[in-house]
């Protein structure tokens, strides 16, 4: 699974790096430049998006409407906010703006490693379910109504 990294201080990005690669991961892409995350999900494809919201110039709010803008409707690439802002607003602000799941720093690694794992596999049942179904759209799992 690819995963990418947008964070602007370069020793969050390092740790992520660090405790990603600890627990097997190898294929991950990261930036301290939140204006090339776009060109990074085209080139990359990445199954999970690990994001800082606060940044200068270009913060996450931004980077999320610019992903939602710019994904195809029948896409589910889930993004993971890890941030230092934990007023209620930034997260209820983030997850409506798209985000999957919110984390405030400093983060707990293993909770963190646990809910990756999470979206990742989200991510790839998601994967499997488009190739056998390719021209549907899947609905959300709050329309799904059981039998």
């Amino acid at each position: 699974m690819r995963i990418l990294i947008v964070d602007d201080e370069i020793d969050n990005v390092q740790l992520l790096e660090k405790i990603l690669t600890r627990e097997g991961f190898s294929n991950i892409v990261s930036t301290t430049d939140p204006t090339r995350t776009l060109d990074l999900v085209i080139a990359f494809d990445p199954d999970l998006v690990l994001l800082d919201l606060m940044m200068p110039e270009f913060d996450g709010y931004a980077v999320l409407e610019q992903l939602a803008r710019c994904t195809p409707k029948n896409d589910f690439r889930p993004v993971m906010v890890l941030t230092a802002d934990v007023m209620p607003e930034a997260k209820h602000r983030a997850l409506a703006l798209g985000a999957k799941d919110f984390l405030t720093k400093p983060f707990d690694f293993i909770e963190s490693l646990l809910r990756i794992s999470n979206l990742l596999e989200t991510r790839l049942l998601y994967k499997r379910l488009h190739a056998l179904i390719p021209n549907e759209t899947p609905l959300p799992p709050w329309h799904l109504k059981p039998d």
